[in-house]
């Protein structure tokens, strides 16, 4: 099975406001940007759709390692958030839609979630940052 390293980043202006994601997904001695934005969000709709977005680029079953400086997104899978959230029905969860497509992405793949500290000396999550922000000057670009 391919061991594929994945940074992540969701950024937002307002919350909810303008936001943008991005991934870069590294295997071997190859590299891959991928960013997208959206008109109005939040910044948890954003780190989500990184996350997914990023594994719904793999091509076959992988050993995905993702990193992330979204508390949201990493602390769901390594504080089993998300038994609770199954044992209560779904009641009360945010982006519930976004989780479930997160999930089902997980069950393709053997995905470990790192937590990194965001805005610190990491160039991935720094470059991730720059492009998620990227993201969301085009929208706001396009809106004038």
């Amino acid at each position: 099975m391919k061991e594929v390293i994945i940074y992540t980043d969701g950024a937002c202006s307002g919350n909810p406001g303008a936001g943008g994601w991005a991934a870069i997904l590294m295997y071997g001695s190859k590299s891959l940007e991928i960013s997208g934005g959206c008109n109005y969000t939040t910044n948890n709709k954003m780190e989500l759709t990184a996350v997914i977005e990023s594994l719904k680029r793999l091509k076959e079953p992988c050993i995905a390692h993702v990193y992330s400086d979204s508390a949201y997104v990493v602390n769901a899978f390594l504080q089993n958030w998300i038994d609770g959230w199954n044992k209560r029905g779904w009641r009360n969860v945010k982006n519930s839609e976004l989780w479930h497509e997160l999930i089902a992405l997980t069950e393709l793949h053997k995905v470990t979630f790192h937590k990194v500290k965001g805005h610190s000396d990491n160039e991935y999550n720094n470059r991730c940052d720059e492009l998620a922000r990227a993201e969301i000057a085009k929208i706001s670009d396009s809106d004038n």
